[in-house]
């Protein structure tokens, strides 16, 4: 049973053309589920974006349960194709907000390491290894203040919870996450502060590039206040 009313998406739809719809992912749920997992995804949700069309659209890609902002999704199997090839091809440009704990130094760089799935009784988390997959992340540093910092992040691969574990990596992780996180009382009851919050897709060979831009989440807006 949908928890939400069955249109909900819709006011949170950022873009909308002939080929992709982009939409403001809410916090908290997932957008996929899992093999035999219950509980409802962002999917059930998805046949209330068909604007005219015969079917559903469809995930061109994937943001974690609690970061919000930019989801890509195709109106049909050939534009999903395409969008499914712009982003294995590293062609499609990803802006995320992160608002951290401790202040990364330098302000701004390249974080080049590797990525691997680590299982133990506890359930499953990634890891930085050399066995890893090549994951790389661009940051910089925009405002800090009281030992926060409003960090820019610039993923150029797209491997599962790499802007967490990049950012933990360097003394910066990200408030509120539940997994790589500041383990502090004050921190567990906060959302997590990582909003995509920009996307750029050259899905035109004639046209510009489509720009999107989600705003941050009213939560993340007030803690940028305390940081800006």
């Amino acid at each position: 049973m949908k928890s939400r009313p069955a249109d909900f998406l819709v006011s949170r739809v950022l873009h909308r053309d002939g080929l992709m719809i982009v939409i403001d992912k809410p916090a908290g749920m997932v957008v996929h589920p899992k093999p035999g997992a219950k509980g409802e995804s962002l999917e059930d949700y998805f046949g209330a974006l068909r604007f005219g069309l015969p079917r559903s659209p469809a995930l061109a890609h994937r943001l974690d349960r609690d970061t919000t902002g930019c989801l890509v999704l195709g109106r049909h199997p050939k534009a999903l194709r395409k969008l499914h090839r712009l982003f294995a091809e590293g062609a499609v440009e990803k802006t995320y907000w992160a608002i951290c704990r401790g202040v990364p130094k330098p302000p701004s760089g390249i974080i080049d390491a590797p990525l691997q799935k680590l299982n133990d009784s506890g359930g499953w988390r990634m890891t930085i290894g050399d066995g890893g997959l090549l994951a790389i992340t661009a940051y910089r540093l925009l405002a800090e203040r009281g030992g926060l910092s409003f960090i820019e992040a610039r993923p150029r691969t797209g491997r599962t919870h790499q802007i967490r574990v990049h950012l933990a990596s360097i003394g910066c992780p990200i408030v509120g996450d539940p997994q790589y996180g500041d383990l502090s009382i004050e921190d567990r009851a906060k959302p997590m502060m990582l909003h995509a919050r920009r996307i750029v897709l050259p899905i035109s060979k004639s046209g510009p590039p489509v720009a999107v831009d989600a705003p941050p989440p009213p939560w993340m807006a007030r803690a940028l206040d305390e940081v800006i």
